[in-house]
């Protein structure tokens, strides 16, 4: 009997037709000869390109002189791609701690939880407040080097802040290790934030978004894996450090020079001024997260770890909104940036900064209604954990994000009037306040009271930040 699934060439003179098969089933293609994906041919396209353009630029020398390959001033990309980027690195310390509850327990994932927001913290030290300076230095006042240098420095010093604050705090071995692979993780993250700051500089903001994606990605991946094999969060730390080390050394820094011209030379004046005039911004950046930390660092020594992971599990739906704000935003900073260095255009940019505020507002709202409804059974499922009885706390921390939204916000757009210097000192007042109310709070009524003080401690530093804003425009506005 002829086989069915034999194909056979028809005779020259005899036409074409349908071939039956057998039982009536169309005979599928082997599987060999099947043509790919076109996600995954573009995929392996793009991957196998940018490996050959990197190989080329190691043997050849000459990172600085490559030629440009990817357009600038691509607005709809700059949203998509920092959109998703900074989903990425907002989603990632709640995927982590996720992973770790699944895997070794609440109490140990609050180890990571505590260790992650030293980790935090210390990366605005890391920063040094430096990136929407850079950003809107659209004059290039200021050598890439000198921001560079700024930042190797800067980062340095986060590092051995952190391994003084283990010291000082006396934590074991274990706590000891979990803590410097996290530092090590954020000090890489801090140094890959000028390279990307580059980027967004030269109006490629897409290719930022994208590598800040592929350190999260890394991380994240590295993380779960070895912890999954281990059950070690010392040694998951680390290796989520090593993901994000590959991800600078093989992405990001080479993007930065493939995709803008050749720096001019660092000069010791540039960078000592660059560490002046920022300074106000690292004060003002690190005391708000400090102030944002004073609640976990109150709950360290009084409750179990286990309620830093509720804490910051609570905190993910607050900090969304500050990350819907961000994706809205922060493409526009140069846009802003121009609109006021134009005196006529001034009032313009107070209504956009009205609109914006309004949007925070609306963000904040839709966040409570979807809590109020599908976030807090859905939160359970996540974390394998019951947050029913924390729902008056979930909807009091969705109102803490939408005032750190605005804070945020409102810090970005006095960085672009040059008036940091101004409000720095608020920063100092609104940390003076939240100590005591946090300690006082925790002390009282345990996590309930760290929540509701976080929210007293943000609402103060708005209410201050608000009053300094109209002050600085009136002052501007009568040209002093």
């Amino acid at each position: 009997m002829q086989n069915p699934f034999k194909r056979t060439k028809p005779a020259p003179a005899a036409p074409q037709t349908p071939h039956t098969p057998r039982y009536g089933v169309s005979p599928r293609k082997p599987r060999r000869e099947r043509r790919p994906r076109e996600h995954e041919a573009f995929l392996a396209r793009v991957i196998n390109d940018w490996w050959n353009r990197l190989i080329a630029a190691v043997f050849g020398g000459k990172f600085s002189e490559q030629t440009e390959q990817y357009l600038a001033h691509q607005t709809k990309r700059d949203y998509v791609c920092n959109t998703i980027g900074q989903a990425a690195w907002g989603m990632l310390f709640p995927l982590l701690t996720m992973v770790a509850t699944w895997l070794v327990g609440a109490e140990q994932a609050g180890l990571f939880s505590m260790a992650f927001t030293v980790g935090t913290l210390l990366l605005f030290l890391a920063n040094y407040g430096v990136r929407t300076y850079q950003v809107s230095d659209l004059d290039d006042m200021r050598s890439f080097l000198d921001y560079q240098v700024n930042r190797f420095v800067t980062c340095a010093a986060m590092l051995l802040v952190g391994w003084m604050w283990c010291q000082f705090r006396g934590y074991d071995g274990y706590m000891f290790s979990i803590c410097m692979g996290v530092l090590v993780f954020r000090a890489v993250d801090g140094l890959a934030d000028v390279y990307e700051g580059r980027l967004q500089q030269k109006d490629k903001l897409y290719l930022a978004g994208l590598s800040q994606a592929a350190r999260c990605v890394l991380g994240l991946v590295a993380f779960s894996l070895v912890l999954l094999v281990t059950r070690n969060l010392a040694v998951a730390s680390f290796a989520m450090a090593v993901g994000a080390v590959a991800s600078l050394v093989l992405l990001t820094v080479p993007l930065a020079y493939f995709e803008t011209e050749r720096s001019m030379p660092a000069t010791l004046r540039g960078i000592r001024e660059l560490f002046v005039e920022c300074f106000p911004l690292f004060v003002a950046l690190f005391l708000y997260n400090l102030i944002d930390s004073v609640p976990k660092f109150a709950m360290e020594g009084v409750l179990s770890y286990d309620n830093q992971l509720y804490y910051n599990a609570m905190y993910f739906p607050a900090h969304s909104i500050l990350m819907v704000a961000g994706f809205i935003y922060k493409p526009q900073l140069v846009r802003l940036a121009r609109i006021w260095d134009d005196p006529e255009k001034h009032r313009r940019f107070d209504l956009l900064v009205l609109a914006m505020v309004g949007v925070i507002a609306l963000v904040t709202g839709a966040m409570a209604l979807f809590m109020g409804t599908l976030g807090i059974p859905l939160m359970s499922l996540m974390y394998g954990l019951d947050f029913e009885k924390f729902r008056g706390l979930c909807l009091v921390m969705v109102g803490t994000g939408g005032v750190c939204a605005c804070i945020d916000f409102l810090y970005q757009i006095v960085t672009v009037l040059r008036a940091q210097g101004d409000v720095s000192k608020l920063y100092l007042i609104a940390f003076a306040f939240s100590v005591p109310v946090a300690m006082l709070l925790v002390n009282f009524a345990g996590l309930a009271g760290a929540v509701v003080g976080s929210l007293v401690s943000m609402a103060i530093l708005l209410t201050l930040l608000v009053m300094e804003y109209f002050g600085i425009r009136k002052r501007m506005s009568r040209g002093y």
